[in-house]
C-alpha cells in the first residue's frame, strides 16, 4: 500500500515538519528499505514481495528523493539529519525498532540509524562511507554524470531507449551488473527519479567528508557486496575492520544496486540479516571469499 505520512521530527535544528512517501506490505517483524541517491522505493520491488511473506515490509522515499518532497529550508540534507527523521518516521508509523536494510546511501543510513538505537538489526548493502577519498571522488563524478545525463534526455528518448536491451544497458549499466533485465517501465521511472531528485545535490555535498568508523555492537550485522564497479568490493573489506561482528557476504554477479541483478539471493540475505543470529555468525565465513 502506497501512502504519505506527515509528522514532526526532533532534529538538531529543532522540531520541524516533514512528509515522506512509503509503502507498507507484508506481515511478520517491521523491516524498514533505505534506496541510495537518486533512486526511490520501487528500487526495492524486485524484492519486495518475497520479503513480504516474512516481514511487514517498509519502502521508504527518503528526504527530496522519489515522492517525497525535500526537506525544509533550515534542515540540511545531511546523515544526523536524515537519521533523525527516519527515527521520527519509524516512530509516527508505530515503529519500535524495526529491522533496517539499506542500499548505497541507504546502506550507510541503515548503519547510522543502527549505532543510534533505532534498529534492531541492520544489512546494509554496498553501502557508503567506506571508501578512500579516490574512491569516493570516482563514485560522485559517475553519480553527477549520471544525474546530468538523467535531466538531459527528454522523456521520449528515455522511453524509445528503454525499449532495447542496449538502450537499458546504456541508461543503467552503471549501477546494474545486468541491466537487461530491467523491464523498460521501471528504468524509465528511475532514470525520471534521477533527474527530479530535489535532495540529490545537497546530499551529495553533505558526503564529501563522510566516513564510517565506529562499530554498531549489539545487534545482528550485515554488509554484503556486488561484484561489480562503484563502490568498490574492497570496501567491504575496510568494512568488515570497522564491524568486526558483522557477517560479511559476497553477492557474486550483482551490480552496486543488486536487488534486480538476482532477486532470489538478495532477499535471503535480507531475511537472513534480519533474524538472530548465533555468536558464530559473526566470524567471516567461506561468503566472503572474492572480497
Amino acid at each position: 500500500m502506497s501512502a504519505t505520512l506527515s509528522f514532526t521530527a526532533p532534529t538538531a535544528h529543532g522540531p520541524q515538519d516533514v512528509t515522506l512517501s512509503y509503502a507498507r506490505l507484508g506481515a511478520g517483524e517491521p523491516l524498514l528499505l533505505l534506496h541510495g541517491i537518486g533512486h526511490h522505493r520501487q528500487a526495492w520491488d524486485p524484492v519486495a514481495d518475497i520479503l513480504a511473506t516474512e516481514r511487514e515490509v517498509i519502502a521508504v522515499d527518503l528526504p527530496g528523493f522519489g515522492q517525497s518532497a525535500a526537506l525544509p529550508p533550515s534542515l540540511p540534507h545531511d546523515l544526523p539529519t536524515t537519521t533523525a527523521v527516519l527515527g521520527a518516521f519509524c516512530a509516527a508509523l508505530g515503529l519500535d525498532r524495526p529491522h533496517v536494510a539499506g542500499n548505497s546511501l541507504g546502506g550507510l543510513l541503515a548503519l547510522e540509524m543502527g549505532r543510534d538505537g533505532l534498529a534492531r538489526s541492520v544489512t546494509a548493502l554496498s553501502p557508503a562511507g567506506f571508501w578512500s577519498q579516490a574512491e569516493r571522488r570516482y563514485a560522485f563524478g559517475v553519480l553527477t554524470g549520471m544525474r546530468r545525463t538523467a535531466r538531459a534526455l527528454p522523456l521520449p528518448l528515455v522511453e524509445r531507449m528503454s525499449r532495447t536491451a542496449a538502450g537499458r544497458t546504456a541508461l543503467t549499466s552503471t549501477i546494474y551488473a545486468r541491466p537487461a533485465r530491467r523491464s523498460p517501465e521501471a528504468v524509465v521511472a528511475e532514470t525520471r527519479a534521477l533527474a527530479h531528485a530535489e535532495g540529490f545535490a545537497e546530499t551529495l555535498r553533505a558526503g564529501r567528508t563522510v566516513q564510517f568508523t565506529d562499530d554498531v555492537p549489539g545487534i545482528p550485522m550485515t554488509v554484503a557486496w556486488g561484484s561489480r564497479r562503484l563502490l568498490v568490493p574492497r570496501q567491504g573489506v575496510r568494512a568488515k575492520r570497522v564491524l568486526p561482528r558483522a557477517r560479511l557476504v559476497r553477492l557474486p554477479g550483482c551490480g552496486h544496486v543488486p536487488m534486480n541483478d538476482d532477486p532470489a539471493l538478495v532477499a535471503r540475505v535480507l531475511l537472513d540479516g534480519s533474524r538472530p543470529q548465533p555468536a558464530s555468525a559473526s566470524r567471516t565465513t567461506r561468503s566472503t571469499v572474492g572480497l
